[in-house]
């Protein structure tokens, strides 16, 4: 059902399953209104990491709300895509009501798996109850020696593994380092890491942090494995077949796509679930995209003979790809390519080698844009709202300007309800 509070309409939610499979009666709502609403631009937006419903469509009803004003003459509709991903609730959002347990976490010490953030993981692990307690136990306990640690590791492995099956980025081939490593050595890596989000510069005192300061990251990292499995699972078996039947029955009406986060995931793999031909889709915004930036690469610079798992899917766009990323978004800059090294990979960030392992293999869309695939147009916010936008091909967006408050260790990644990045999906869409 649509929120009657939302900020636009006619607005329509579709509700996808960690299989892709859609609300049937939501599906068959949107596809008999559209054309009798008489919409001619349909915007499509994905949330990435969210605990409920009502976060989801608080941010659509934020981002889209000054949609109308800036388009006025536009036959708009709007969809909120509606998947099931998490967040630990200890993540404060700029601009939205910050958590009880966000409040509790910087006021004063508190239980390491706060009760929102540990109901949300039993949603997203489903029979999984005990391999939670325990991972609770040991993060409250805090257990001296490796074994605690190594069973930790273990735990949170397990957890990691139910993500699969699901597509997995080609150019991520493998198991990713921090479940398969030592976890002494992943947690102090994440330890390291989260001091210097927090503390930038050098920091007085001896030794290397606590690893258990690191080992709640790494548990948040098994779960946004899942939820970027997931995400893919969404847009190429859920969303990108579902646009291909919109697409048969209101055949004028013309699709532009925007994700944040994993939602960028989910919409850029829906470009995979398209049937042929279908080139109802106008245009892609992607909003802090939380994948890898070589995904529609021809051609790895690190591995030639291979290519990203969305290779030339830009070309199934009838318009552009836009890419905002933002050198604030510590989540991205710093923890996405730390969590997303590969079995294998020689390379330890311990001690002053931080910068060693953020390498260009492992960058995320959200940080630097889309790499590696030649023609892309590189502009900053300004610019690309003075436009035109390219008609068509990738255009990364350094959207710095606006996209810079948050705490770490997340930065800026969630902070992208601003009216200059709703004028650049009208502007990628070439509405109004």
């Amino acid at each position: 059902m649509a929120d009657p509070g939302m900020s636009v309409t006619p607005y329509w939610e579709l509700t996808f399953d960690a299989d892709g499979d859609v609300d049937r009666p939501e599906r068959d709502r949107l596809t008999a209104q559209v054309a009798e609403r008489g919409v001619s631009d349909l915007i499509v937006f994905a949330h990435g990491w969210n605990n409920d419903r009502s976060g989801a469509t608080a941010l659509y009803r934020r981002f889209l709300a000054p949609v109308p004003r800036l388009a006025p003459r536009a036959r708009l509709g709007y969809v909120g895509v509606i998947w099931p991903s998490m967040r630990f609730s200890d993540e404060p959002i700029p601009d939205f009501p910050r958590s009880v347990a966000a409040v509790e976490a910087g006021a004063a010490p508190g239980p390491a798996l706060e009760k929102d953030t540990r109901r949300a993981l039993l949603e997203t692990f489903p029979g999984r109850a005990a391999v939670l307690d325990r991972l609770a136990r040991l993060l409250d306990e805090r257990p001296d020696g490796a074994e605690a640690l190594a069973e930790f590791g273990r735990l949170a492995r397990l957890l990691a593994e139910e993500g699969r099956p699901g597509p997995a980025d080609t150019d991520e081939e493998g198991e990713p380092a921090v479940f398969t490593q030592d976890p002494v050595t992943a947690c102090e890596e994440f330890a390291e890491a989260l001091a210097a989000l927090r503390s930038p510069g050098p920091v007085a005192g001896f030794g290397i942090p606590d690893p258990w300061n690191g080992a709640k990251e790494l548990l948040r990292q098994a779960a946004y494995y899942t939820m970027k499995r997931r995400a893919g699972t969404v847009g190429e078996h859920g969303l990108g077949p579902l646009l291909g039947r919109l697409a048969g029955a209101a055949p004028g009406v013309r699709v532009h796509l925007v994700g944040h986060s994993f939602g960028g995931r989910l919409v850029a793999f829906a470009l995979s679930g398209l049937p042929e031909g279908v080139r109802a889709v106008k245009s892609v915004t992607l909003l802090q995209g939380a994948f890898s930036h070589y995904a529609f690469a021809a051609r790895l610079p690190h591995a030639p003979g291979r290519a990203g798992a969305l290779e030339d899917r830009q070309r199934r766009i009838d318009g552009p790809l836009v890419c905002c990323h933002s050198r604030f978004d510590s989540s991205l800059g710093t923890l996405y390519p730390l969590a997303s090294r590969l079995s294998g990979d020689d390379r330890s960030c311990a001690g002053d080698r931080i910068a060693a392992v953020l390498g260009p293999e492992w960058g995320a869309m959200g940080h630097d844009g889309v790499q590696a695939v030649p023609g892309t147009a590189r502009l900053d916010l300004a610019a690309a709202l003075g436009g035109p936008l390219p008609a068509s091909g990738c255009v990364n967006v350094d959207a710095s300007a606006v996209v810079r408050r948050g705490d770490p260790p997340a930065g800026a990644h969630s902070d992208i309800v601003h009216p200059e990045l709703a004028r650049l999906v009208l502007a990628a869409g070439r509405i109004g």
